[in-house]
């Protein structure tokens, strides 16, 4: 007999329009931008757009994680902000919780930084200044020797578990730290740059900038003259959630239902900040389509490898008959038994069979699909 399938993946396509705008700047300023199917196309970086997803998946969680280099200066402010220590001894003790890991984790900028970004639950530098406080007699006694630099005052063990520790943010992103033996974690969730389904330019705005205090100017004219760059279009983002990762990450089902549910939400209402108070560019997306697998994640980025061309309705109509056009195709060559979960919830009343059944609202969608992910009486194997 075939055992049942299980889920294993939650793949998640949308497609949102966005206006003059420029979420995501390259060096210079500009939209980023990159060549698909010939043609140049507006994306924006995977990175860029999953920090807010990130930090709105913490806010929905109630837990925080930090990524940061300054974790020793964060002890000494806590230990002598919040419990009185003397400075060189607080001092002493941030840098101690780098230098007892006894491992390749360095130190820069006078001992208050480490040279590897690390990424930690909150509550850490908590549990390191305890940890200090703990062993405060033997950093008093070094404090001033010639060793206090170099020898290791705190227990090692006691150190590396709390660069190990993990939460839900950690979990769903993962973590990359080869310095501390068992410290990565690998992430459960892979997100796709967005891009542009149509060829797409760049559209210089020139501002000048008024002095206010202008009677006092000698000289007629502005204040401050420049040159911005944005651009507009619409946006195919995919992201797709290991379902096995995830359990692996939090060794509880109920946990990882929480996440996966907090996560879907967050990169369906997600944006990218950059430009935001000069260009307001809060669209909700168009479509959204969500998948449960038990086979493989499948992007349907290849949609729009041949890019659409505007109509009288502009991109987003085409857009969308795009997509379903491709994923109703791709889904004839590949058959749907890896399909357990297939709907989407879109502006239109067009019928989409391509993206399985029609939902009304975005979080009815979230619920459904989170609900084929994780089922309440069990977990994906």
């Amino acid at each position: 007999m075939t055992p049942p399938a299980v889920p294993r993946f939650l793949d998640l396509h949308i497609l949102q329009t966005l206006p003059y705008s420029n979420v995501n700047r390259d060096d210079l300023g500009s939209p980023k931008s990159m060549i698909f199917g010939g043609t140049s196309r507006t994306r924006v970086s995977s990175q860029a757009w999953k920090r807010p997803v990130r930090l709105a998946v913490e806010e929905a969680i109630g837990e925080e994680a930090v990524r940061t280099r300054r974790l020793p200066a964060q002890v000494t402010h806590e230990l002598t902000e919040k419990r009185g220590w003397p400075r060189e001894l607080a001092e002493l003790a941030g840098a101690q919780v780098i230098r007892s890991a006894e491992s390749k984790l360095s130190l820069e900028k006078g001992d208050k930084a480490t040279t590897s970004l690390l990424f930690l639950p909150d509550s850490a530098v908590a549990v390191l200044a305890d940890l200090a406080e703990e062993h405060r007699p033997a950093l008093e006694k070094a404090l001033g020797s010639k060793t206090a630099a170099a020898k290791a005052l705190l227990p090692k063990d006691a150190v590396h578990n709390v660069l190990r520790s993990r939460n839900g943010s950690i979990a769903l992103f993962g973590r990359m730290l080869a310095e501390i033996p068992g410290a990565g974690v690998d992430g459960s969730v892979q997100v796709a740059h967005a891009f542009t389904t149509h060829s797409t330019s760049v559209q210089a705005d020139f501002f000048t900038a008024v002095d206010d205090a202008g009677e006092w100017a000698t000289d007629a004219g502005s204040a401050h003259m420049n040159t911005g760059e944005f651009s507009s279009g619409v946006f195919y983002r995919y992201a797709t959630l290991d379902l096995v990762s995830l359990l692996e990450n939090t060794q509880e089902s109920a946990t990882a239902r929480r996440l996966a549910h907090a996560f879907v939400t967050a990169f369906i209402h997600s944006l990218p900040g950059a430009k935001k108070t000069s260009t307001a560019p809060h669209t909700p997306p168009d479509l959204v389509h969500l998948a449960v697998r038990s086979d493989r994640p499948l992007s349907l980025a290849a949609a729009f490898e041949k890019p659409v061309r505007a109509q009288e309705a502009g991109w987003g109509t085409v857009s969308r008959t795009a997509l379903t056009d491709y994923a109703e195709r791709v889904g004839t060559l590949l058959g749907t038994t890896g399909v357990l979960y297939s709907g989407h919830a879109c502006v239109d009343d067009e019928k989409r069979d391509g993206l399985g059944h029609r939902v009304d609202s975005y979080a009815e969608l979230a619920d459904q699909a989170v609900a084929a992910a994780c089922p309440e009486g069990g977990a994906p194997a």
